[in-house]
């Protein structure tokens, strides 16, 4: 026999299986009253019949049974002799009076016989005297019979009236199982809706509530296998424990009696609804099972044939309903799981951007969430990839060692480097767990290795419980998958700006030290970007008093950026030692940009030579925010206002050059765009005439140089109040030594923005 499945035996005749339901069934069918009682008079089982002729509304049940006739003696508090009884206990009939209606006697005949039974036991038949006393008792019967009939005709009107075109699906299973049980005149209605691993409960009527109800029935493994082998609904009895079963303590399994067969079948308790006597009722739709629907009493109840057959037509009719209901359902759930997976997956992006704790350390706290909505246990595990060795943490038992080979456990569900294997039955980690008394029904999560860990995890629901379904377990993959991507890009990311640092702080080396060039420089990454940027600066010392100046942006952000920005610097470099202009770098470096770059990158420079000999800075402006000349004092502000295209764009792009001459204490200050373009908390941007007047107020009277651009810094991060959205780079350098400069007109080059005989670019 199969561990958990269902056992028969087949009762030839009455036999001990159904004879207290043939019993009960003939108490019933006959018109007759009918009484058993023991050994001390006591009434141990009497029908409706027996209730009414003596008068005994509340029962018989417990009464004495010499109190039933008048000839008795009124005080029956001695000791019960059945040879005292005014009616012989051999089963000769006799006339004799008894209490009837309102306490008036009433004659009857009455027949009386010890049964074979253990103690002393009698069974006695009595019916009214009178013939007609006979056919008014008959047509009560008929007539009792007949509201019953009319009761279940209206209630099956009512059902169909109120389902019908009924799209609110929890009123229809509310309505559905209220008006069956009310109209069975039954204790309570309990449906099961059909998934691909058996039948999950969907319903139970108010008169269960708080009532131990299976949530799941296995396919093939409960009462549900006999309602679709006979394709009927079938009445079924739950029969009492023997005193040995009693004897052994929890009763895992009992004994159910089929009322059509006469089969006895043994299954677990906790798959039995709370009923003595039941209808298992199935409901087809497209030659499949997609309900069943159990109705009971929670005492022994004589079912008849034609309240089965009622039920068989109500689930017809309900086939359609039910089955609409059932899409209707899982579209819900569909979407509500949708809707969580969404969310949870908002949740990492915005607490990554946010820089709050990655994917890799939200992973319990995500799945935590998950585990809520599915009604489930989140169980920590912990895979040693170099033994076959599965440590869980349960929340029963705490850290325990599971005895299963995880890798033959996940293979066949691993997709896109997550795989979601459902816990089930039979299986050997659902043997394990159940044997440790922990939750066992559910689904192993394994998101592979994150953040140089494996990471693995358990959902799990109470022995007895519903599998996850399929909704339930596509859910759990698109989540692993959300959670495994998010956190393998924040690696990447990671690795990147690590990449991205080491590249810049080569480059961002501290700027050369030039004989007759005070020079200082600051750089700031942008708070609200997580990865380095492109900004870029240089100070190269050059023979014969010269040295060359280079700031510049690439576009973009991370390795690429910082990459192209490396090159560039060093490009660079090495135009400046061949001693070529500025124009000419910039040019080569196009060309250079154009064929080095994968990606669309380009970047904007400002490449100077400053000739301290000479007194001049030549200059080319690809693109850069115009570099600003501060005289000493800041008593005269000056633009370099010659400008170009940017680099790395396009082809055969004309590069020019500026020319700027210089007086001792002059300051050149470059700056990236991230500068003028930074914003305050109401998205005002600084600007170029925020930066000139912030160059003024910090260059103006005896405020010293040291610290010049950490005071420009400064009032930047107080505008946007340390909430830069680019990066920014400020480099400043003051010509401290200078040589003859040559006068306007002696043949000197000067910048053509500027009339001969002026000093440096456009006074702003």
């Amino acid at each position: 026999m199969a561990k958990a499945g269902l056992s028969t035996r087949r009762v030839e005749g009455i036999g001990e299986g159904s004879l207290v339901g043939t019993l009960s069934r003939l108490l019933q069918l006959t018109c007759e009253a009918v009484l058993v009682f023991d050994g001390m008079g006591r009434v141990l089982l009497s029908n409706d019949e027996a209730a009414e002729l003596f008068d005994a509304p509340d029962g018989l049940v417990g009464s004495d049974v010499r109190l039933l006739f008048p000839a008795s003696p009124d005080d029956v508090a001695g000791p019960f002799d059945a040879r005292e009884l005014p009616f012989p206990t051999d089963g000769a009939a006799a006339l004799v009076a008894c209490r009837g209606e309102g306490g008036r006697s009433v004659n009857v005949r009455v027949r009386c016989e010890a049964v074979q039974a253990p103690g002393e036991t009698y069974l006695l038949v009595a019916r009214p005297s009178s013939d007609g006393a006979l056919l008014d008792r008959e047509g009560a019967r008929a007539l009792e019979d007949l509201r019953r009939a009319n009761h279940r005709l209206a209630g099956t009107l009512n059902i169909v009236l109120d389902t019908l075109d009924s799209t609110n699906v929890s009123a229809l299973f509310d309505r559905v199982l209220e008006e069956v049980t009310e109209t069975m005149e039954a204790d309570g209605t309990i449906v099961y809706l059909a998934e691909a691993d058996g039948f999950h409960l969907r319903g139970i009527s108010s008169g269960l509530a708080g009532e131990k109800v299976a949530r799941f029935m296995p396919s093939g493994r409960s009462v549900e296998r006999l309602a679709i082998r006979e394709g009927r609904a079938v009445r079924l009895r739950v029969c009492a424990p023997s005193s040995g079963a009693l004897r052994q303590g929890r009763l895992t399994t009992r004994e159910v009696v089929n009322e059509d067969t006469h089969e006895v079948l043994r299954m677990r308790s906790d798959m039995l609804p709370p009923f003595t006597s039941f209808v298992s009722v199935p409901v087809w739709f497209g030659g499949h099972v997609i309900s069943i629907i159990e109705v009971g009493w929670r005492r022994v109840h004589p079912i008849l044939k034609e309240e089965a057959g009622l039920l068989d037509s109500v689930a017809h009719y309900l086939s359609v309903q039910l089955a609409g209901a059932f899409t209707t359902l899982r579209a819900r759930r569909a979407a509500r799981l949708d809707s969580l997976a969404t969310e949870l997956r908002e949740e990492l992006l915005t607490s990554a951007a946010a820089g709050g704790p990655g994917a890799a350390d939200s992973i319990e706290g995500v799945f935590a969430e998950a585990a809520d909505e599915l009604e489930a246990a989140l169980v920590r595990v912990h895979v040693n990839d170099q033994q076959p060795l599965v440590v869980a943490v349960l929340p029963l038992t705490g850290a325990q060692e599971l005895p299963v080979d995880f890798e033959a456990l996940v293979e066949g569900h691993r997709v896109d480097g997550v795989a979601v294997a459902p816990v089930l039955p039979d299986t050997p980690l659902f043997s394990a767990l159940r044997e440790l008394g922990e939750p066992c029904v559910g689904a192993l999560v394994d998101l592979g290795e994150l953040s140089g860990h494996r990471r693995c995890l358990m959902l799990l629901r109470p022995d007895g419980a519903e599998p996850l379904d399929d909704i339930e377990l596509d859910f759990l993959r698109v989540l692993a998958g959300d959670v495994r991507d998010i956190a393998r890009g924040e690696e990447a990311r990671e690795q990147d700006k690590r990449i991205s640092q080491a590249l810049q702080t080569g480059m961002r080396n501290e700027l050369q030290h030039v004989d007759g060039i005070t020079a200082q420089a600051v750089y700031s990454s942008a708070t609200k970007a997580a990865s380095v940027g492109g900004d870029f600066y240089d100070l190269i010392r050059l023979p014969d008093r010269r040295a060359c100046v280079i700031m510049g942006d690439v576009s973009g952000k991370g390795v690429e950026a910082a990459s192209v920005s490396a090159a560039v610097k060093t490009a660079l470099g090495a135009y400046a030692w061949e001693g070529l202009a500025p124009a000419r770098m910039v040019r080569l470096l196009n060309e250079f940009l154009l064929g080095f770059s994968r990606l669309e990158t380009f970047a904007t420079l400002f490449v100077g030579i400053v000739d301290l000999s000479a007194g001049t800075i030549r200059y080319c402006s690809a693109g850069h925010p115009p570099a600003i000349l501060i005289g000493p004092g800041a008593d005269e502000i000056s633009i370099l206002d010659v400008q170009s295209g940017v680099v790395g764009a396009f082809h055969d792009i004309n590069y020019q050059d500026g020319l700027v001459t210089l007086e001792r204490g002059d300051v050149l200050l470059l700056y990236t765009d991230g500068t003028t373009e930074a914003r305050d908390p109401s998205g005002a941007f600084f600007g170029e005439e925020g930066l000139r007047d912030m160059v003024m107020r910090e260059s103006e009277g005896d405020k010293p140089f040291d610290g010049f651009v950490e005071r420009l810094l400064s009032t930047l991060d107080a505008f946007t109040g340390r909430n830069l959205e680019d990066d920014v780079a400020m480099v400043a350098l003051r010509f401290d030594e200078l040589g003859d400069v040559p006068k306007a007109g002696e043949g000197s080059p000067v910048d053509a923005s500027r009339a001969p005989g002026e000093k440096g670019a456009p006074t702003v």
